[in-house]
């Protein structure tokens, strides 16, 4: 591997980590760490999310880079609207939970544990492909000027994806403490869950109203 290839790739890793800690990004796995009973737990599901984004860019990019195209700016912010949706229903569905955290604490059983746990990482991995399809465009610009090749693409890419679930796995890690720490204390618990519901709603909301209006989204599809 030449000198100027690995340091196209060491900076992909870099840009990987830095991707992953974009605010959509945090506030998304942030409403899954939330819902973490041990920190092992939503460092997983910063990995889950980090592996699903990276096999959506990796699909989407590679073929985008087969047939030298690109997608186009309505697809693209379509693609980018469907976050602010997904976080609005992350928030309302951590908002719901604080309501029902105290009954399910008082049910849950052996069994359940490790079905939430599935529940969670696959959450998770789903969130990573939303936010994978978002992507997939600037992913396949920066590609396209950085790399010469469809192999050299096709590394930088997985390069880049590492460096997401590296970043991913450090900031759920960082960012489920509090939720962790807090399993006993019922009412700060609940309180930390309602907060973070709020947060991607409200960002959610902004983030649709932004690209919808701002942006124009809304005045190229009506």
């Amino acid at each position: 591997m030449g000198g100027a290839l690995f340091s196209v790739l060491a900076l992909g890793f870099v840009l990987g980590i830095k991707h992953a800690i974009e605010p959509d990004h945090v506030i998304a796995v942030s409403t899954i760490a939330s819902q973490s009973k041990k920190l092992w737990h939503a460092s997983l599901a910063g990995v889950f999310w980090g592996i699903g984004h990276t096999a959506t860019l990796f699909i989407i990019g590679i073929i985008l880079i087969l047939m030298k195209n690109n997608i186009s700016d309505k697809w693209s912010m379509s693609l980018e609207f469907l976050v602010g949706v997904m976080l609005v229903y992350l928030g309302i569905v951590s908002i719901v939970s604080f309501r029902r955290k105290e009954e399910q604490s008082s049910q849950e059983d052996g069994h359940s544990h490790p079905i939430n746990k599935r529940r969670s990482y696959s959450k998770s991995l789903v969130i990573g492909l939303i936010h994978g399809l978002a992507g997939s465009a600037a992913m396949v610009l920066l590609t396209m000027g950085t790399v010469h090749s469809v192999w050299q693409g096709a590394l930088y890419i997985l390069v880049f994806g590492s460096g997401t679930i590296v970043g991913m796995l450090i900031f759920t890690t960082v960012i489920g403490l509090p939720f962790v720490l807090s399993t006993k204390q019922t009412t700060i618990n609940r309180s930390l869950t309602m907060i973070a519901g709020v947060i991607s709603t409200v960002f959610g909301l902004y983030y649709m109203y932004n690209l919808g209006v701002t942006e124009g989204l809304f005045s190229l599809w009506f």
